[in-house]
């Protein structure tokens, strides 16, 4: 991104918050959501940060998300709950699902919260990574909000990327945080590929005849190809079933295309796991034993023109650091659209 300009997070942060604030969102809830965004920004997930500002914005105006939610549990055990989100922003309802699944997991060990009538609610490893504060793993999965993947050897779009975070706490290491889609990239990145005039590698996508595709304002001529082959097909299936069908939420046919509908609802499922280490280990022990993971990986001879092994997360962290200390890098033609949002909120975007 050299060719864009940088703004301090916390500025993107309070003009996030206040655009939301300007088409509705309670004051707390739009602190809430802008914080969450500005997070994944700072950990380098452009495609899930202030980029997603101007599709939220319209599906608040248009109907599509209820901003004064009563968001509770449908179904409850101990160690278990189905979160409804009553059509909130998702970012609202994970927080609260995460919160849940903290409280139970501090009385059972482990804990299990799913979530229904949901929406989209940023990177994976946002939600994965809360229950790290209160010496927790947190995994979390999600079914994705637009179908850009066939089933193995099919063209019918009847999956999403349907993503997963898992956040394991080291001890003078930062954790670790897989983040990943069960697709070869992202949809958010072709989105961002697509406003930045960027082509796509081969790889990402292919047309319905099996050509590479790389113009990712072609996107809608393609689908985008699995990890793994049909083991990512596989994984997709799994977590469609586990976030969405389990939840009482979309998968499949019924998944709604929030970048070509803003007024249905969604009925976004995911879910977050939080598994306390006290129950199964000494805490600092294992975190010990995660740091001697790092290290031995890191120590690991390498490849010729590979400088250096590293584990999930660590570039997101390093990415953090720099933009913490410089600002959140936007695009000339995020910023053009950024702009125009502002203007028509009365909200200024900060230089």
């Amino acid at each position: 991104m050299s060719d864009g300009r940088c703004i301090p997070a916390e500025r993107l942060e309070a003009f996030t918050r206040d655009c939301l604030a300007a088409v509705g969102l309670p004051a707390d809830d739009a602190a809430t959501v802008a914080g969450l965004m500005s997070e994944a920004d700072l950990n380098g997930s452009d495609g899930h940060g202030i980029f997603r500002l101007p599709q939220y914005v319209k599906r608040i105006q248009s109907g599509g998300i209820n901003v004064t939610p009563s968001i509770g549990a449908l179904r409850e055990t101990a160690a278990t709950a189905l979160i409804d989100g009553d059509n909130a922003m998702g970012h609202l309802v994970m927080r609260r699902a995460a919160n849940v699944a903290i409280e139970k997991a501090r009385n059972c060990g482990v804990a299990w919260i799913g979530a229904r009538n949901s929406n989209h609610a940023g990177p994976a490893a946002l939600y994965a990574k809360m229950p790290l504060a209160h010496d927790m793993i947190g995994l979390y999965v999600a079914v994705g909000n637009a179908n850009h993947l066939p089933p193995w050897g099919g063209i019918d779009m009847l999956l999403s990327t349907n993503p997963i975070a898992v956040a394991i706490p080291g001890r003078k290491h930062p954790p670790i945080v897989l983040d990943m889609a069960t697709t070869v990239a992202a949809y958010g990145k072709v989105k961002t590929a697509a406003q930045r005039g960027e082509t796509m590698p081969e790889g990402w996508m292919i047309d319905r005849l099996g050509r590479p595709l790389t113009d990712p304002k072609r996107a809608d001529e393609g689908f985008l190809l699995p990890i793994g082959g049909p083991k990512g097909y596989g994984l997709a299936l799994i977590f469609g079933l586990l976030a969405g069908t389990l939840n009482g939420a979309a998968f499949g046919k019924d998944v709604i295309d929030f970048n070509a509908d803003s007024v249905t609802p969604t009925n976004t499922g995911q879910l977050i796991v939080a598994i306390s280490i006290a129950a199964f280990a000494d805490v600092e022990a294992f975190k010990s034993g995660v740091d001697a993971a790092i290290d031995a990986m890191h120590g690991s001879a390498t490849l010729p023109g590979v400088d250096a092994v590293r584990v999930p997360g660590e570039h997101s962290h390093a990415i953090r650091a720099e933009r913490q200390a410089g600002g959140i890098p936007v695009h000339p033609s995020l910023r053009a659209a950024l702009v125009g949002l502002g203007g028509a909120l009365g909200v200024a975007l900060p230089a």
